[in-house]
């Protein structure tokens, strides 16, 4: 019997400092389906750690800022909504701290694994939406530091001829893909700030090699980065694959979280849209069919109650003839999610979602309980 194979799966992580918006339940949910289907046919490591980038300039300055701006203030009982405010006018400010600024936090990060009490705050409350919602818990309270430190990190590139190091002149540390006809993308800054590429690849490096397919999920707007990621992953030997998912635009425009706007789509505020008129399994199932199989891979599709009512309902009728199916007979499930890995190990979410959505499917109930609910 050959070995299955074996596949990393790397979604881009969201920072805990603002709620949960649909772009970024688009992005939890495919990565959910694609993992619990590709585990039914591969070995899946599933790596989404919040650890790995905390040291980005975009945490720790935001960190530094609560601690200037709040003082001694109890985040405990503030909701997501409150600390997103708080990530607003952070972003609002326009200040950027110096390295100076930023070094205690980045050596607690480092030595003792701090998460600073805002975003422990905003980790907490998403465990609790991770459960309602029936999505896979990467581990969001634990520390999980990334294989390489930073110096390990540059030494690999500088190994393999995939980096530009000019620290000892005083400028940055630039990833160079020229060969490949990318441009050169600085990572680490001159006074020794890494940028967020700069801690995927800390982390990405020692586990790509150990692996026979390497599936990263990410925002389509850092498709360059990702590009280069590609690239130096690939040398390796591993084969890996990009795939890009489009935001969900807010009455057809796409913005930040950083900007606010937020305000009525986060998951308290589509949850309580909800209501009591769907059971939990209704709500998991009809929301992995709308973000995934309704929305698909793009951003041109804005969000819509009345389509996600719609996507509900249609939930709700599966679940009901998922009863009356007959059961799978056994290793059927892999067969039935096999054709959705097209030439690759990964299962395609958007192929399997809307699959679920044609005139006379009859899925079985374990189907819909081990990838969907």
């Amino acid at each position: 019997m050959p070995a299955r194979p074996t596949v990393l799966l790397a979604p881009i992580t969201v920072t805990p400092s603002k709620p949960l918006t649909p772009s970024h339940l688009k992005g939890l949910f495919w990565a959910d389906v694609m993992l619990r289907a590709t585990a039914q046919l591969a070995d899946v490591t599933f790596r989404y750690s919040h650890t790995t980038y905390h040291p980005t300039e975009q945490t720790l300055g935001f960190w530094e800022f609560l601690d200037r701006t709040q003082g001694d203030t109890d985040y405990g009982g503030l909701t997501e909504e409150e600390i997103g405010e708080l990530y607003v006018r952070y972003r609002a400010e326009g200040h950027t701290p110096t390295a100076r600024e930023l070094r205690p936090y980045a050596e607690a990060v480092e030595r003792n694994g701090f998460v600073h009490p805002a975003g422990a705050r905003v980790l907490r409350l998403w465990t609790e939406h991770y459960r309602r919602l029936g999505i896979t818990d990467p581990g969001l309270l634990a520390h999980q530091p990334p294989g390489h430190g930073l110096e390990e990190m540059i030494d690999t590139l500088v190994t393999s001829g995939m980096c530009l190091d000019q620290r000892h002149l005083g400028g940055p540390v630039y990833l160079d893909a020229t060969r490949f006809g990318l441009p050169l993308r600085q990572i680490v800054t001159p006074d020794g700030r890494p940028n967020y590429l700069a801690c995927a690849l800390r982390e990405l490096l020692p586990l790509a090699a150990r692996h026979d397919e390497v599936v990263m999920l990410y925002d389509r707007d850092l498709d360059p980065d990702y590009q280069l990621l590609e690239r130096v992953l690939s040398r390796h030997g591993t084969t890996v694959h990009r795939v890009p998912i489009g935001r969900v635009p807010i009455d057809g425009k796409v913005t930040s979280a950083r900007h606010g706007g937020w305000q009525g789509y986060t998951v308290d505020a589509l949850l309580r849209s909800v209501g009591d008129d769907h059971d939990p399994e209704t709500v998991r199932l009809g929301m992995r069919l709308y973000f995934i199989a309704g929305l698909g891979p793009g951003q041109s599709e804005s969000f819509r109650h009345d389509l996600l009512r719609k996507s509900l309902n249609r939930a709700a009728q599966l679940l009901r003839r998922a009863a009356d199916a007959p059961p799978t007979e056994p290793g059927g499930l892999p067969r039935l999610l096999a054709p959705h890995r097209r030439d690759h190990s990964h299962v395609d979410p958007y192929r399997l979602a809307s699959s679920l959505l044609g005139r006379g499917r009859l899925p079985g109930r374990d189907l819909l309980t081990t990838v969907f609910l």
